[in-house]
């Protein structure tokens, strides 16, 4: 697995060696066996950037997906394999965070899930898609929250000796 992780953003401090365990743990669960992903931790204003260069919406947004496998290396079938970037943008995480009345840790973990699901076929651009991604992604991040002290993905957060 290769796993780049890039914190280009100033309003939270981002624990990277946690957020590798729980992407490791996440890809493990999803069964995939050969992993390129590059997770950039950005602001508001890049991701207003990339959001208009890459698909011409105006604004910020929560996470955007980039997958870069071609549509014919693998069977359509197979999730075992994921090649792409997420964005995530940490303003989004913690202005939504105070509107659904969860943490931006929360969401941020929201956000990976939905980028990785992307990756391995998800879509959410119809309502049953839709529904059927949201399923998938509320009990990931179910499962991820109880095996993780998501609090300590700040990386100013204590650790309990």
């Amino acid at each position: 697995m290769n796993l780049v992780i890039a914190n280009r953003q100033r309003t939270k401090k981002i624990n990277a060696h946690l957020l590798r365990q729980i992407t490791s743990e996440l890809l493990a669960e999803l069964k995939i066996t050969e992993a390129d992903l590059g997770i950039a931790f950005v602001g508001a204003k890049e991701m207003a950037r990339v959001n208009w260069q890459f698909l011409q919406h105006e604004g910020s947004t929560d996470v955007i997906t980039f997958d870069h496998i071609f549509p014919n290396f693998q069977l359509p079938t197979s999730n075992s394999q994921i090649h792409g970037e997420l964005f995530i943008c940490v303003d989004e995480a913690v202005k939504q965070a105070k509107e659904f009345k969860t943490s931006w840790q929360s969401e941020i973990l929201r956000y990976l899930v939905h980028g990785v699901l992307h990756l391995i076929g998800y879509d959410d651009l119809k309502p049953a898609l839709r529904r059927k991604m949201k399923r998938a992604e509320n009990r990931l991040v179910r499962q991820l929250e109880k095996r993780f002290l998501l609090a300590q993905l700040s990386r100013t957060a204590k650790l309990r000796a």
